[in-house]
Protein backbone atom coordinates (compact mmCIF):
# COMPACT_ATOMS: atom_id res chain seq x y z
CA UNK A 1 0.00 0.00 0.00
CA UNK A 2 1.45 4.00 -0.70
CA UNK A 3 0.46 7.04 0.90
CA UNK A 4 -1.56 9.02 -1.52
CA UNK A 5 0.07 12.49 -2.33
CA UNK A 6 -2.02 15.61 -0.87
CA UNK A 7 -1.64 17.22 -4.33
CA UNK A 8 -2.72 14.64 -6.84
CA UNK A 9 -6.02 14.63 -8.69
CA UNK A 10 -7.83 11.02 -8.54
CA UNK A 11 -7.01 9.58 -12.09
CA UNK A 12 -10.27 9.60 -13.29
CA UNK A 13 -10.17 13.73 -13.21
CA UNK A 14 -6.93 13.00 -15.20
CA UNK A 15 -8.77 11.14 -17.97
CA UNK A 16 -11.99 12.67 -18.28
CA UNK A 17 -9.97 16.07 -18.62
CA UNK A 18 -8.08 14.45 -21.84
CA UNK A 19 -11.25 13.32 -23.23
CA UNK A 20 -10.90 9.59 -22.01
CA UNK A 21 -14.31 8.62 -21.82
CA UNK A 22 -15.07 6.49 -18.23
CA UNK A 23 -15.45 3.25 -19.69
CA UNK A 24 -12.45 3.03 -21.14
CA UNK A 25 -10.67 3.98 -17.70
CA UNK A 26 -9.68 0.88 -15.27
CA UNK A 27 -9.01 2.77 -11.78
CA UNK A 28 -5.76 1.19 -9.73
CA UNK A 29 -6.85 2.79 -7.10
CA UNK A 30 -7.40 6.82 -7.25
CA UNK A 31 -3.99 7.64 -8.56
CA UNK A 32 -3.42 5.14 -11.31
CA UNK A 33 -5.65 3.45 -13.83
CA UNK A 34 -4.98 0.91 -17.15
CA UNK A 35 -6.65 2.64 -19.92
CA UNK A 36 -8.48 0.57 -22.89
CA UNK A 37 -7.29 0.12 -26.54
CA UNK A 38 -10.90 1.48 -27.59
CA UNK A 39 -9.38 4.95 -26.53
CA UNK A 40 -7.15 5.17 -28.54
CA UNK A 41 -8.90 4.16 -31.63
CA UNK A 42 -11.58 6.38 -30.65
CA UNK A 43 -8.97 9.23 -30.83
CA UNK A 44 -7.17 8.46 -33.97
CA UNK A 45 -10.06 8.64 -36.00
CA UNK A 46 -11.12 11.90 -34.19
CA UNK A 47 -8.07 14.43 -34.84
CA UNK A 48 -4.51 13.90 -35.85
CA UNK A 49 -1.90 13.13 -33.44
CA UNK A 50 0.48 15.68 -31.31
CA UNK A 51 3.80 16.54 -31.79
CA UNK A 52 6.56 14.03 -30.71
CA UNK A 53 9.53 15.06 -28.54
CA UNK A 54 11.98 12.64 -27.75
CA UNK A 55 14.60 13.00 -24.71
CA UNK A 56 18.08 11.70 -24.72
CA UNK A 57 20.84 12.75 -22.89
CA UNK A 58 25.49 12.09 -23.17
CA UNK A 59 26.74 9.67 -21.63
CA UNK A 60 25.85 8.79 -18.22
CA UNK A 61 28.39 8.84 -15.61
CA UNK A 62 28.11 8.71 -11.85
CA UNK A 63 27.23 12.28 -11.21
CA UNK A 64 23.85 11.76 -13.08
CA UNK A 65 22.28 13.34 -16.11
CA UNK A 66 18.32 13.41 -14.94
CA UNK A 67 16.86 12.53 -18.14
CA UNK A 68 13.55 11.53 -16.79
CA UNK A 69 13.23 14.23 -14.67
CA UNK A 70 13.76 16.63 -17.59
CA UNK A 71 11.33 15.07 -19.21
CA UNK A 72 8.90 15.63 -16.67
CA UNK A 73 10.17 19.34 -16.43
CA UNK A 74 9.84 19.93 -19.53
CA UNK A 75 6.16 18.68 -20.32
CA UNK A 76 5.34 20.88 -17.50
CA UNK A 77 7.11 23.54 -18.94
CA UNK A 78 5.02 23.11 -22.16
CA UNK A 79 1.62 23.20 -20.26
CA UNK A 80 2.70 26.03 -18.55
CA UNK A 81 3.21 28.33 -21.61
CA UNK A 82 -0.46 26.89 -22.67
CA UNK A 83 0.57 23.63 -25.04
CA UNK A 84 -1.23 20.64 -24.17
CA UNK A 85 1.52 17.59 -23.48
CA UNK A 86 1.61 13.94 -22.50
CA UNK A 87 4.53 12.14 -21.23
CA UNK A 88 5.19 8.67 -22.56
CA UNK A 89 7.61 6.90 -20.32
CA UNK A 90 8.82 3.34 -19.31
CA UNK A 91 8.58 1.92 -15.84
CA UNK A 92 11.92 1.68 -13.71
CA UNK A 93 12.62 -2.46 -13.37
CA UNK A 94 13.24 -3.61 -9.60
CA UNK A 95 16.24 -4.73 -10.65
CA UNK A 96 18.04 -1.01 -10.80
CA UNK A 97 15.94 0.12 -8.27
CA UNK A 98 16.93 -2.55 -5.59
CA UNK A 99 20.37 -2.60 -7.25
CA UNK A 100 22.25 0.71 -8.13
CA UNK A 101 19.81 3.60 -8.87
CA UNK A 102 16.94 3.65 -6.32
CA UNK A 103 13.94 4.91 -7.61
CA UNK A 104 13.94 6.09 -11.17
CA UNK A 105 10.54 8.39 -11.50
CA UNK A 106 12.06 11.77 -11.93
CA UNK A 107 13.07 14.06 -8.74
CA UNK A 108 12.38 17.50 -6.96
CA UNK A 109 9.04 19.08 -8.60
CA UNK A 110 9.63 17.06 -11.81
CA UNK A 111 8.37 13.59 -10.52
CA UNK A 112 5.43 11.40 -11.77
CA UNK A 113 3.61 9.90 -9.49
CA UNK A 114 2.80 7.58 -7.23
CA UNK A 115 6.09 7.14 -7.38
CA UNK A 116 6.90 4.61 -4.70
CA UNK A 117 3.95 2.48 -6.77
CA UNK A 118 5.60 3.08 -10.22
CA UNK A 119 9.13 2.06 -8.86
CA UNK A 120 7.96 -0.90 -7.39
CA UNK A 121 4.98 -3.30 -8.03
CA UNK A 122 2.61 -0.52 -10.19
CA UNK A 123 -0.23 -2.37 -11.50
CA UNK A 124 1.28 -5.92 -11.67
CA UNK A 125 3.07 -5.70 -15.79
CA UNK A 126 6.28 -6.57 -15.13
CA UNK A 127 4.97 -9.80 -13.42
CA UNK A 128 2.88 -10.38 -16.17
CA UNK A 129 5.80 -10.27 -18.80
CA UNK A 130 7.67 -12.14 -15.97
CA UNK A 131 5.02 -15.09 -15.51
CA UNK A 132 4.43 -15.35 -19.31
CA UNK A 133 7.86 -15.49 -20.05
CA UNK A 134 8.12 -18.25 -17.89
CA UNK A 135 5.14 -19.98 -18.97
CA UNK A 136 6.79 -20.78 -22.20
CA UNK A 137 10.20 -21.76 -20.69
CA UNK A 138 8.02 -24.52 -18.47
CA UNK A 139 5.90 -25.30 -21.64
CA UNK A 140 9.20 -26.07 -23.48
CA UNK A 141 10.46 -27.97 -21.06
CA UNK A 142 7.51 -29.97 -20.39
CA UNK A 143 7.36 -30.65 -24.31
CA UNK A 144 11.02 -32.22 -24.06
CA UNK A 145 10.27 -34.55 -20.74
CA UNK A 146 7.58 -36.05 -22.43
CA UNK A 147 9.45 -36.13 -25.90
CA UNK A 148 6.37 -34.40 -28.25
CA UNK A 149 8.81 -31.85 -29.60
CA UNK A 150 11.02 -31.87 -32.69
CA UNK A 151 12.83 -29.56 -30.42
CA UNK A 152 16.89 -30.44 -29.55
CA UNK A 153 17.29 -30.25 -25.45
CA UNK A 154 21.10 -29.33 -26.33
CA UNK A 155 19.43 -26.28 -28.71
CA UNK A 156 17.13 -24.34 -26.18
CA UNK A 157 17.46 -20.86 -26.84
CA UNK A 158 14.34 -19.91 -24.35
CA UNK A 159 15.60 -18.97 -20.72
CA UNK A 160 13.70 -17.38 -18.15
CA UNK A 161 13.23 -14.42 -16.40
CA UNK A 162 13.27 -12.53 -12.72
CA UNK A 163 13.37 -8.93 -12.30
CA UNK A 164 16.16 -8.35 -9.91
CA UNK A 165 19.25 -8.34 -10.20
CA UNK A 166 21.11 -12.02 -9.63
CA UNK A 167 24.15 -12.83 -11.06
CA UNK A 168 24.17 -16.44 -9.61
CA UNK A 169 21.28 -17.14 -11.74
CA UNK A 170 23.23 -16.08 -15.44
CA UNK A 171 23.97 -19.75 -16.03
CA UNK A 172 22.43 -22.97 -14.23
CA UNK A 173 21.66 -26.59 -15.34
CA UNK A 174 17.67 -27.06 -15.55
CA UNK A 175 16.16 -30.80 -14.77
CA UNK A 176 17.98 -32.62 -12.50
CA UNK A 177 16.61 -34.63 -9.92
CA UNK A 178 16.51 -37.97 -12.33
CA UNK A 179 13.80 -38.53 -14.87
CA UNK A 180 10.78 -37.52 -13.03
CA UNK A 181 11.99 -34.10 -13.25
CA UNK A 182 12.43 -33.01 -16.49
CA UNK A 183 15.40 -33.42 -19.05
CA UNK A 184 19.03 -31.83 -17.60
CA UNK A 185 20.05 -29.19 -19.71
CA UNK A 186 21.94 -25.81 -19.54
CA UNK A 187 19.86 -22.61 -19.27
CA UNK A 188 19.97 -19.15 -17.14
CA UNK A 189 17.80 -16.45 -16.12
CA UNK A 190 17.66 -12.90 -17.83
CA UNK A 191 16.18 -10.17 -16.06
CA UNK A 192 12.95 -9.36 -17.15
CA UNK A 193 13.43 -5.62 -18.81
CA UNK A 194 15.77 -7.98 -21.09
CA UNK A 195 13.27 -10.31 -21.60
CA UNK A 196 11.70 -10.72 -25.18
CA UNK A 197 8.58 -10.89 -24.03
CA UNK A 198 9.01 -7.24 -22.51
CA UNK A 199 10.14 -6.20 -26.35
CA UNK A 200 7.55 -7.98 -27.61
CA UNK A 201 4.77 -5.82 -25.90
CA UNK A 202 6.20 -2.88 -26.24
CA UNK A 203 6.51 -2.69 -30.22
CA UNK A 204 3.13 -4.61 -30.25
CA UNK A 205 0.20 -2.54 -32.13
CA UNK A 206 -2.76 -4.56 -30.89
CA UNK A 207 -3.43 -8.03 -29.30
CA UNK A 208 -3.27 -9.41 -32.53
CA UNK A 209 0.00 -7.92 -33.37
CA UNK A 210 1.00 -9.40 -29.52
CA UNK A 211 -0.37 -12.67 -30.43
CA UNK A 212 1.41 -12.91 -33.86
CA UNK A 213 5.38 -11.58 -32.41
CA UNK A 214 5.06 -14.33 -29.87
CA UNK A 215 4.41 -17.27 -32.11
CA UNK A 216 7.07 -15.60 -34.23
CA UNK A 217 9.58 -16.48 -31.38
CA UNK A 218 12.49 -18.80 -31.91
CA UNK A 219 12.86 -21.00 -28.95
CA UNK A 220 15.38 -23.46 -30.60
CA UNK A 221 16.40 -25.47 -33.51
CA UNK A 222 15.72 -29.42 -34.30
CA UNK A 223 18.84 -31.89 -34.03
CA UNK A 224 21.70 -31.00 -35.74
CA UNK A 225 20.27 -27.01 -35.36
CA UNK A 226 19.31 -26.17 -38.71
CA UNK A 227 15.39 -26.35 -38.65
CA UNK A 228 14.03 -23.65 -36.39
CA UNK A 229 11.47 -24.15 -33.40
CA UNK A 230 9.35 -20.98 -33.07
CA UNK A 231 7.05 -20.43 -30.19
CA UNK A 232 3.87 -21.42 -31.96
CA UNK A 233 4.84 -25.10 -32.43
CA UNK A 234 5.00 -25.17 -28.73
CA UNK A 235 0.83 -24.85 -28.12
CA UNK A 236 0.58 -21.71 -25.48
CA UNK A 237 0.68 -18.53 -27.30
CA UNK A 238 -2.84 -18.20 -26.32
CA UNK A 239 -1.88 -18.60 -22.93
CA UNK A 240 0.31 -16.24 -22.84
CA UNK A 241 -1.97 -13.82 -24.38
CA UNK A 242 -4.10 -14.55 -21.42
CA UNK A 243 -1.43 -13.23 -18.87
CA UNK A 244 -0.57 -10.60 -20.87
CA UNK A 245 -4.37 -9.27 -21.47
CA UNK A 246 -4.16 -6.42 -18.86
CA UNK A 247 -0.30 -5.60 -18.78
CA UNK A 248 -0.73 -4.30 -23.03
CA UNK A 249 -3.21 -1.86 -21.68
CA UNK A 250 -1.20 1.46 -21.36
CA UNK A 251 -1.03 3.30 -17.44
CA UNK A 252 -1.94 6.12 -17.06
CA UNK A 253 -0.52 8.76 -13.84
CA UNK A 254 0.42 12.04 -13.61
CA UNK A 255 3.28 14.55 -12.97
CA UNK A 256 3.92 16.47 -9.75
CA UNK A 257 1.67 19.53 -11.85
CA UNK A 258 -1.01 17.26 -13.10
CA UNK A 259 0.64 16.60 -16.41
CA UNK A 260 -1.06 12.99 -18.02
CA UNK A 261 1.92 10.71 -18.05
CA UNK A 262 1.64 7.28 -20.08
CA UNK A 263 4.08 4.60 -18.17
CA UNK A 264 4.32 1.56 -19.95
CA UNK A 265 6.63 -1.13 -20.51
CA UNK A 266 10.90 -1.19 -19.65
CA UNK A 267 12.99 -2.75 -21.51
CA UNK A 268 16.88 -1.87 -20.60
CA UNK A 269 18.77 0.30 -23.56
CA UNK A 270 22.37 -1.27 -23.04
CA UNK A 271 20.77 -5.10 -23.41
CA UNK A 272 17.40 -4.28 -25.00
CA UNK A 273 15.74 -1.49 -27.01
CA UNK A 274 15.40 0.96 -24.53
CA UNK A 275 11.53 2.90 -25.45
CA UNK A 276 8.46 2.65 -23.63
CA UNK A 277 5.45 0.66 -25.26
CA UNK A 278 4.47 1.67 -29.16
CA UNK A 279 0.66 1.69 -27.49
CA UNK A 280 1.49 4.16 -24.72
CA UNK A 281 3.40 6.58 -27.03
CA UNK A 282 0.75 6.19 -29.60
CA UNK A 283 -1.68 6.73 -26.68
CA UNK A 284 0.00 9.95 -25.40
CA UNK A 285 0.36 11.55 -29.31
CA UNK A 286 -3.43 11.00 -29.64
CA UNK A 287 -4.34 13.12 -26.46
CA UNK A 288 -1.78 15.53 -26.27
CA UNK A 289 -0.41 18.60 -28.52
CA UNK A 290 3.16 17.50 -27.83
CA UNK A 291 3.76 13.48 -26.48
CA UNK A 292 7.42 13.52 -24.44
CA UNK A 293 8.96 10.27 -24.38
CA UNK A 294 12.23 9.33 -23.50
CA UNK A 295 15.00 6.79 -24.45
CA UNK A 296 17.24 4.82 -22.33
CA UNK A 297 20.91 6.31 -21.43
CA UNK A 298 22.37 8.05 -24.13
CA UNK A 299 21.86 8.79 -27.65
CA UNK A 300 24.14 5.78 -28.93
CA UNK A 301 22.07 3.75 -26.99
CA UNK A 302 18.82 4.62 -26.66
CA UNK A 303 17.84 6.65 -28.82
CA UNK A 304 19.25 4.96 -31.82
CA UNK A 305 17.20 1.80 -31.04
CA UNK A 306 14.16 4.80 -31.20
CA UNK A 307 14.37 5.72 -34.25
CA UNK A 308 16.08 2.59 -35.94
CA UNK A 309 13.57 -0.25 -34.49
CA UNK A 310 10.67 1.56 -32.47
CA UNK A 311 9.80 3.93 -35.12
CA UNK A 312 10.88 1.98 -38.05
CA UNK A 313 8.54 -0.52 -37.19
CA UNK A 314 5.66 1.70 -35.65
CA UNK A 315 6.01 4.28 -38.32
CA UNK A 316 6.85 7.15 -35.75
CA UNK A 317 8.85 10.10 -37.04
CA UNK A 318 10.16 12.52 -33.97
CA UNK A 319 9.32 15.80 -34.07
CA UNK A 320 12.56 16.98 -32.06
CA UNK A 321 15.02 15.59 -30.18
CA UNK A 322 16.38 17.06 -26.92
CA UNK A 323 19.69 16.29 -25.43
CA UNK A 324 20.61 16.23 -21.34
CA UNK A 325 23.91 17.25 -20.05
CA UNK A 326 24.58 18.70 -16.52
CA UNK A 327 27.59 20.74 -15.70
CA UNK A 328 28.62 17.45 -13.31
CA UNK A 329 28.62 15.14 -16.03
CA UNK A 330 30.54 16.95 -18.40
CA UNK A 331 32.93 18.11 -15.68
CA UNK A 332 33.74 13.90 -15.65
CA UNK A 333 34.29 13.37 -19.10
CA UNK A 334 36.35 16.54 -18.61
CA UNK A 335 38.52 14.19 -16.14
CA UNK A 336 37.16 15.72 -13.32
CA UNK A 337 36.93 13.06 -10.26
CA UNK A 338 33.46 12.40 -8.17
CA UNK A 339 34.95 14.22 -5.59
CA UNK A 340 35.80 17.25 -6.90
CA UNK A 341 32.61 18.31 -8.95
CA UNK A 342 31.62 20.46 -6.58
CA UNK A 343 34.66 23.09 -7.28
CA UNK A 344 33.67 25.39 -10.07
CA UNK A 345 35.92 23.94 -13.54
CA UNK A 346 35.10 25.54 -16.52
CA UNK A 347 37.94 24.11 -18.57
CA UNK A 348 36.95 20.71 -17.49
CA UNK A 349 33.32 21.42 -18.95
CA UNK A 350 35.47 22.76 -22.11
CA UNK A 351 37.01 19.29 -22.36
CA UNK A 352 33.69 17.06 -21.20
CA UNK A 353 32.00 18.79 -24.26
CA UNK A 354 33.80 16.26 -26.90
CA UNK A 355 30.82 13.76 -25.47
CA UNK A 356 28.10 16.56 -26.17
CA UNK A 357 29.17 16.62 -29.40
CA UNK A 358 29.79 13.14 -30.19
CA UNK A 359 25.97 12.70 -29.48
CA UNK A 360 24.76 16.11 -31.66
CA UNK A 361 26.60 14.48 -34.48
CA UNK A 362 24.96 11.45 -33.82
CA UNK A 363 21.60 13.13 -33.42
CA UNK A 364 22.11 15.19 -36.78
CA UNK A 365 22.58 11.93 -38.51
CA UNK A 366 18.49 11.51 -38.04
CA UNK A 367 17.76 14.75 -39.86
CA UNK A 368 15.83 16.04 -36.56
CA UNK A 369 16.01 19.73 -35.09
CA UNK A 370 18.18 19.22 -31.67
CA UNK A 371 17.76 21.02 -28.83
CA UNK A 372 20.33 20.50 -25.33
CA UNK A 373 18.79 21.00 -22.81
CA UNK A 374 21.67 22.01 -19.48
CA UNK A 375 19.69 20.04 -16.04
CA UNK A 376 20.68 22.84 -13.80
CA UNK A 377 22.35 22.13 -10.36
CA UNK A 378 22.33 24.73 -7.62
CA UNK A 379 26.34 24.14 -7.42
CA UNK A 380 26.74 25.39 -11.22
CA UNK A 381 28.73 28.36 -11.58
CA UNK A 382 27.79 31.22 -14.28
CA UNK A 383 30.77 30.71 -16.39
CA UNK A 384 30.37 27.02 -16.22
CA UNK A 385 27.17 27.46 -17.90
CA UNK A 386 28.36 29.82 -20.21
CA UNK A 387 31.21 27.19 -21.51
CA UNK A 388 28.33 25.20 -22.80
CA UNK A 389 25.96 28.07 -24.34
CA UNK A 390 28.76 29.40 -26.34
CA UNK A 391 29.09 25.85 -27.56
CA UNK A 392 26.38 25.36 -28.81
CA UNK A 393 25.78 28.75 -30.40
CA UNK A 394 29.00 27.97 -32.15
CA UNK A 395 26.79 25.05 -33.51
CA UNK A 396 24.15 26.86 -34.25
CA UNK A 397 21.86 24.50 -31.88
CA UNK A 398 19.66 26.19 -29.33
CA UNK A 399 20.41 25.44 -25.93
CA UNK A 400 18.23 26.39 -22.71
CA UNK A 401 19.28 25.78 -18.88
CA UNK A 402 16.35 24.36 -16.94
CA UNK A 403 16.21 24.04 -13.06
CA UNK A 404 13.23 21.31 -13.10
CA UNK A 405 13.81 19.64 -9.61
CA UNK A 406 14.38 22.86 -8.02
CA UNK A 407 11.51 24.57 -9.76
CA UNK A 408 9.43 22.34 -11.83
CA UNK A 409 7.46 23.48 -15.00
CA UNK A 410 8.67 27.01 -13.88
CA UNK A 411 12.21 26.02 -14.64
CA UNK A 412 11.48 24.73 -17.70
CA UNK A 413 9.98 27.84 -19.49
CA UNK A 414 12.65 28.94 -22.18
CA UNK A 415 13.33 24.76 -22.70
CA UNK A 416 9.59 24.54 -23.74
CA UNK A 417 9.87 27.29 -25.87
CA UNK A 418 12.76 26.07 -28.02
CA UNK A 419 11.09 22.75 -28.27
CA UNK A 420 8.06 23.94 -29.40
CA UNK A 421 9.36 26.12 -31.88
CA UNK A 422 11.75 23.20 -33.11
CA UNK A 423 8.82 21.06 -33.61
CA UNK A 424 6.96 23.34 -35.01
CA UNK A 425 9.14 23.45 -38.37
CA UNK A 426 8.09 21.25 -41.50
CA UNK A 427 7.63 17.63 -41.35
CA UNK A 428 10.24 15.78 -42.82
CA UNK A 429 10.14 11.85 -43.42
CA UNK A 430 11.89 9.25 -40.65
CA UNK A 431 15.63 8.76 -41.77
CA UNK A 432 16.85 5.70 -40.27
CA UNK A 433 20.81 4.46 -40.16
CA UNK A 434 21.03 1.77 -42.64
CA UNK A 435 18.30 0.45 -44.75
CA UNK A 436 16.56 -3.07 -43.75
CA UNK A 437 18.21 -5.00 -47.01
CA UNK A 438 21.77 -4.35 -45.43
CA UNK A 439 23.56 -7.14 -44.31
CA UNK A 440 23.54 -7.51 -40.85
CA UNK A 441 27.71 -7.57 -40.07
CA UNK A 442 27.42 -4.14 -42.29
CA UNK A 443 24.48 -2.80 -40.19
CA UNK A 444 26.85 -3.27 -37.10
CA UNK A 445 29.51 -1.79 -38.48
CA UNK A 446 27.55 1.20 -39.53
CA UNK A 447 25.88 1.88 -36.07
CA UNK A 448 29.80 1.49 -34.54
CA UNK A 449 31.04 3.55 -36.49
CA UNK A 450 28.52 6.26 -37.29
CA UNK A 451 27.14 6.99 -33.91
CA UNK A 452 29.73 5.46 -31.42
CA UNK A 453 32.80 7.11 -33.31
CA UNK A 454 34.54 2.93 -33.96
CA UNK A 455 37.05 2.57 -36.40
CA UNK A 456 35.31 -0.73 -37.46
CA UNK A 457 34.02 -4.03 -35.61
CA UNK A 458 35.80 -7.85 -34.74
CA UNK A 459 33.55 -9.85 -35.25
CA UNK A 460 34.76 -13.12 -33.23
CA UNK A 461 34.37 -16.77 -35.05
CA UNK A 462 31.29 -17.85 -32.69
CA UNK A 463 29.79 -14.23 -33.46
CA UNK A 464 30.38 -14.20 -37.69
CA UNK A 465 28.66 -17.55 -37.69
CA UNK A 466 25.44 -16.82 -35.92
CA UNK A 467 24.77 -14.05 -38.48
CA UNK A 468 25.53 -16.43 -41.15
CA UNK A 469 23.18 -18.93 -39.99
CA UNK A 470 20.47 -15.57 -38.82
CA UNK A 471 21.05 -14.82 -42.38
CA UNK A 472 20.48 -18.44 -44.00
CA UNK A 473 16.99 -18.69 -41.93
CA UNK A 474 16.09 -15.28 -43.00
CA UNK A 475 16.63 -13.04 -40.37
CA UNK A 476 18.82 -10.60 -42.43
CA UNK A 477 16.61 -8.16 -42.87
CA UNK A 478 15.95 -7.02 -39.25
CA UNK A 479 17.10 -4.46 -37.41
CA UNK A 480 20.24 -4.55 -35.06
CA UNK A 481 19.82 -4.09 -31.27
CA UNK A 482 23.15 -3.79 -30.03
CA UNK A 483 24.04 -4.76 -26.25
CA UNK A 484 26.53 -2.76 -25.20
CA UNK A 485 28.09 -0.69 -22.23
CA UNK A 486 26.28 2.40 -21.16
CA UNK A 487 29.26 4.33 -19.36
CA UNK A 488 31.34 4.77 -22.72
CA UNK A 489 30.76 5.32 -26.79
CA UNK A 490 33.09 2.55 -26.70
CA UNK A 491 32.63 -1.23 -25.86
CA UNK A 492 35.09 -0.29 -22.64
CA UNK A 493 32.94 1.28 -19.94
CA UNK A 494 36.21 3.29 -18.88
CA UNK A 495 36.84 5.23 -21.24
CA UNK A 496 34.94 8.80 -21.03
CA UNK A 497 34.74 11.63 -23.02
CA UNK A 498 34.43 10.91 -26.79
CA UNK A 499 37.06 7.69 -27.68
CA UNK A 500 38.98 7.61 -30.61
CA UNK A 501 40.79 4.58 -32.54
CA UNK A 502 39.00 2.27 -31.05
CA UNK A 503 36.83 -1.06 -32.44
CA UNK A 504 34.08 -2.79 -31.44
CA UNK A 505 34.02 -6.24 -30.94
CA UNK A 506 30.87 -8.35 -31.23
CA UNK A 507 31.19 -11.48 -28.65
CA UNK A 508 28.14 -13.12 -29.73
CA UNK A 509 24.96 -12.59 -31.27
CA UNK A 510 21.12 -13.54 -30.25
CA UNK A 511 18.05 -13.06 -32.42
CA UNK A 512 14.55 -11.94 -30.88
CA UNK A 513 12.33 -12.82 -33.60
CA UNK A 514 9.34 -12.22 -31.98
CA UNK A 515 9.97 -8.78 -30.90
CA UNK A 516 11.87 -8.22 -34.63
CA UNK A 517 15.27 -7.52 -34.65
CA UNK A 518 19.10 -9.23 -33.89
CA UNK A 519 21.04 -8.69 -30.95
CA UNK A 520 24.65 -7.86 -31.10
CA UNK A 521 26.81 -8.32 -27.61
CA UNK A 522 29.48 -6.42 -27.25
CA UNK A 523 32.65 -6.24 -24.50
CA UNK A 524 31.28 -8.06 -20.92
CA UNK A 525 27.63 -6.81 -21.45
CA UNK A 526 25.01 -9.58 -19.75
CA UNK A 527 21.34 -9.79 -19.90
CA UNK A 528 21.38 -10.48 -16.33
CA UNK A 529 22.70 -8.02 -14.09
CA UNK A 530 24.13 -8.19 -10.39
CA UNK A 531 23.85 -6.42 -7.44
CA UNK A 532 26.51 -4.03 -6.32
CA UNK A 533 28.39 -4.37 -2.95
CA UNK A 534 26.42 -1.76 -1.34
CA UNK A 535 22.46 -2.21 -3.28
CA UNK A 536 19.99 0.00 -3.13
CA UNK A 537 17.94 -2.52 -1.06
CA UNK A 538 20.04 -1.96 1.85
CA UNK A 539 18.99 1.40 2.69
CA UNK A 540 14.91 1.14 1.62
CA UNK A 541 12.57 0.48 4.55
CA UNK A 542 9.23 0.86 5.51
CA UNK A 543 7.95 2.99 8.08
CA UNK A 544 5.04 2.51 10.91
CA UNK A 545 2.33 4.13 8.82
CA UNK A 546 3.33 2.08 5.71
CA UNK A 547 5.62 4.82 3.87
CA UNK A 548 8.08 3.47 1.86
CA UNK A 549 11.29 4.96 3.14
CA UNK A 550 14.57 5.14 0.93
CA UNK A 551 13.59 4.84 -2.01
CA UNK A 552 14.56 7.66 -4.09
Amino acid sequence: MHAQSPHLRPITEIASALGIRSEWVEPYGRDKAKIRLEALEAARSSHPPGKLILVSAITPTPAGEGKTTTSIGLAQGLARIGRRPCLALRQPSMGPVFGRKGGATGGGLSKVEPSDSINLQFTGDFHAITAAHNLLAAAIDNRLHFGDTRLDARQVLWKRTLDVNDRALRRLVVGLGGPGQGIPRESGFDITAASEIMAILCLAESRADLRARIDRILVGFGRGGREPVLAAEIGVSGALCAVLNEAILPNLVQSTEGVPAFIHGGPFANIAHGCNSVLATRMALAYGEFAVTEAGFAFDLGAEKFFDIKCRSAGLNPAAVVLVATIRALKMHGGSALDALAAPDPAAVERGLENLAAHLDAAHRFGKPTVVAINRRREDSGNELAVVHAFCAARNTPCATADVFGQGGAGALELAELVAAAAAGPDTPLQPLYPLEMPLARKIETIACSIYGADGIALTVEAEAKLRKLTRLGYGNLPICMAKTQDSLSDNPKLRGRPRGFTITVRDVEIAAGAGFVIALTGEIVRMPGLPERPAAERIDVDATGRIVGLS
